[in-house]
């Protein structure tokens, strides 16, 4: 089906393309009908590989990233097409239109986007609105980010208030400070403004924790562009804080030297396929630094189920997928759970997890 519609929507600007399918998906969203119809001929063909991490059940190791259902519009349709879970989001607190068009390219020689977007948004009112509409049994997060004329010093704020917000809400929420889209965000990676703000994330955590009595997971989303000092104090930071899990990686500000699109030069994060080897090589970094304490969600140039299985293998315990999804429609979540279910049952597992130490011990 995807084939048929994938020349239409590419004929179209990007940006409009990404408009109209997920109109689309946010109508379908609204309708059991529907939600039930992609179920069946989509969601109800990937199979099952049991999935545990932050304290949460997912059917199996695929999930949807971040990005493209921004304002939690259409997550009943992605749920329903056969993600496992569905990270919605960027959300900022108050509305805002994010950078100027054009801001989303496609790299269609590299199977890769570049984004500028800068954390579009409709804000928290609207976002949570959609949000109270849920009906699927699969795992939403909400990931929030600062708003853009927020100062660096007082971004906690936006992250707190977000948190506040949507806490009950979701079944987990991730802090991005990666996207390289905000002007100085990243800054937030660094130790000096990193340490204060994951004290003041966790503090307001355990006092949702204590008021609501239910445990939110709160995950962090770091960049692929870190320096290996940077990293390891990252991950130290994460540890000491006791986040539930480290997102492993947003978009790239590199461009390899393989780029073959005239749009190569564009501004912005790349994703897709040229970030699929520097992303497993941060998984593996990561999963060093992290030791077991920290569960990773790898994220990053996902194509087959060759790339999935090195990420999971190098330390990752979940993936999502963004651009591949893009490229290539619904069909690539079967075609990687399956790609899975077989290296599984290659090595006589039932988990991911069962399989990392096989083969460690091998």
């Amino acid at each position: 089906m995807y084939k048929l519609i994938k020349p239409l929507l590419f004929a179209l600007d990007a940006e409009k393309a990404h408009d109209v399918s997920l109109s689309f998906l946010a109508g379908a969203s609204h309708s059991t009908f529907l939600t039930g119809l992609l179920q069946s001929c989509f969601g109800n063909r990937v199979p099952d590989i049991p999935t545990r991490l932050m304290g949460l059940e997912f059917r199996h190791p695929i999930g949807l990233a971040a990005g493209l259902d921004k304002d939690a519009r259409a997550f009943e349709a992605f749920s329903a097409l056969g993600f496992s879970g569905v990270e919605t989001g960027t959300v900022t607190p108050k509305a805002q239109p994010g950078n100027d068009r054009p801001r989303i390219f496609r790299l269609l020689e590299d199977e890769a986007i570049i984004n500028r977007l800068g954390f579009n948004s409709s804000g928290l009112e609207s976002y949570k609105a959609n949000l109270k509409r849920r009906r699927t049994q699969s795992v939403i997060g909400g990931n929030v980010g600062k708003n853009a004329g927020t100062p660096i010093e007082r971004a906690y704020e936006d992250y707190v208030t977000s948190m506040r917000q949507i806490y009950k809400l979701v079944d987990y929420i991730t802090i991005n400070i990666s996207s390289p889209n905000t002007k100085s965000l990243r800054e937030l990676q660094n130790a000096e403004h990193l340490d204060d703000l994951l004290l003041k994330i966790k503090e307001t955590q355990g006092k949702l924790n204590k008021v609501s009595g239910r445990y939110t997971p709160v995950a962090l989303k770091i960049a692929p562009d870190l320096q290996a000092d940077e990293l390891e104090t990252i991950c130290e930071l994460a540890t000491s804080h006791e986040f539930d899990a480290v997102i492993a990686t947003n978009t790239t500000v590199t461009r390899p030297d393989t780029l073959l699109s005239e749009h190569k030069t564009e501004i912005g994060g790349l994703s897709g396929k040229p970030l699929n080897e520097k992303n497993t090589d941060i998984i593996r970094a990561a999963a060093y630094h992290l030791d077991g304490k920290i569960p990773i969600i790898g994220v990053g140039g996902i194509t087959n189920a060759r790339d999935a299985w090195d990420k999971l293998m190098a330390g990752a315990d979940y993936l999502q997928i963004y651009t591949s999804f893009i490229y290539h429609g619904p069909a690539v979540i079967e075609k990687l759970v399956k790609g899975l279910r077989s290296r599984l049952d290659h090595y006589s597992c039932e988990t991911i997890d069962e399989a990392r130490k096989k083969l460690k011990k091998d």
